[in-house]
């Protein structure tokens, strides 16, 4: 596929300085771009980089002197970027129809037009809307229902009664509703609670390779439109995330969590059950959250507290061995100068 400059102008709400008749197939770095390809440019760090880049044409917020060919100036170069690698970006290959190596029950609603790969099970009473790609050793449970145009790549298990929604995203590995862990102590034994509920994950979401999205005990797990979850994600039980919150790797949340809409969650953190976390907070990586986050806050460190208060938190970390030294220091002349004021 070729678009001209003049188009991803258009697209991007950009405004075009040169040739805006160039033909571009493809997009790339700035140290890897060739001919025909498009390349973005918003770090200063990088601009010996712009200086030698092969590429055809560069997307920058402002003209810039150092690339001699033409440029598309963008509000946001980066995100300018994406919208035109989407456009350039190959369609995702399908299976023509449904494998005769798939398993499907005869009592499951199959839309038009999907692509079903040989290994693929779905079960009875499930629901498969319109252009939906099932990829090799995709599960699909019993009465699940897959909105139209998602794509679930190989190994996705989505187990019974689940729902996902249109223009879902689904990578390899990650299993939507699995019980939750549920369990009460009885003595020294563990007695399991039956989680009943299910996963609702709301249109345009984007689940990373390896999640575990767990069922609810009763209701459901309720992922919003929009969410974004980087790889091996864990959302507990009756877990509720907001539109447009970005959850990233190796992050854990506990049963019962309440997030609020547009909230980012940094890599490995923690969050305990029932807890509140306020529209558009902000958790950085590797944090400990055990108490409410309200809306809009930034927190990090473990505990989670204001993330001022952390970085102050960790430069005094580095000088606790000088002040150690200073403390004895100062408790052996506070001693010398009691022994003088008994000696009087």
């Amino acid at each position: 596929m070729n678009i001209s400059l003049e188009e991803i102008g258009q697209v991007t709400g950009g405004r075009v300085v040169g040739d805006d008749g160039i033909a571009i197939s493809g997009v790339n770095s700035l140290n890897e771009a060739g001919p025909g390809e498009i390349c973005f440019f918003a770090d200063q760090r990088l601009s010996e980089e712009l200086k030698k880049t092969r590429g055809s044409a560069v997307i920058v917020s402002v003209e810039n002197q150092l690339f001699n060919g033409p440029q598309v100036v963008a509000a946001n170069p980066e995100l300018a970027f994406a919208r035109v690698a989407t456009l350039l970006s190959p369609a995702i290959a399908g299976y023509p129809g449904v494998s005769e190596r798939a398993v499907v029950h005869e009592s499951s609603v199959i839309g038009r037009n999907v692509s079903i790969y040989p290994l693929v099970y779905v079960g009875k009473e499930a629901v498969i809307g319109d252009d939906v790609i099932l990829f090799p050793g995709v599960f699909v449970g019993d009465r699940a229902r897959i909105g139209v145009r998602t794509v679930i790549h190989p190994n996705v298990a989505v187990l019974r009664d689940c729902v996902i929604g249109k223009d879902v995203i689904i990578h390899a590995g990650t299993v939507i509703g699995a019980d939750g862990f549920g369990f009460v102590r009885d003595g020294r034994t563990s007695v399991k609670i039956p989680q009943t509920g299910i996963v609702q994950i709301d249109d345009q979401v984007e689940i990373g390779a390896n999640n575990c999205i767990d069922r609810a005990t009763f209701g459901r797990t309720w992922i919003g439109s929009r969410v974004k979850t980087d790889n091996l994600v864990q959302i507990g039980h009756n877990v509720v995330i907001g539109d447009d919150t970005v959850v990233v790797a190796q992050a854990g949340i506990a049963g019962s969590t309440r997030i609020g809409r547009g909230v980012m969650i940094g890599p490995q953190s923690g969050l305990i059950d029932h807890l509140e976390i306020g529209d558009g907070a902000m958790i950085a990586g590797r944090s400990g959250v055990a108490k409410a986050v309200g809306a809009g806050e930034i927190v990090s460190g473990v505990p989670a507290m204001p993330h001022r208060l952390w970085l102050k938190i960790t430069g005094l970390i580095k000088r606790l061995p000088r002040l150690d030294e200073r403390v004895r220091s100062l408790e052996k002349k506070v001693k010398e100068l009691e022994k003088l004021v008994e000696m009087e």
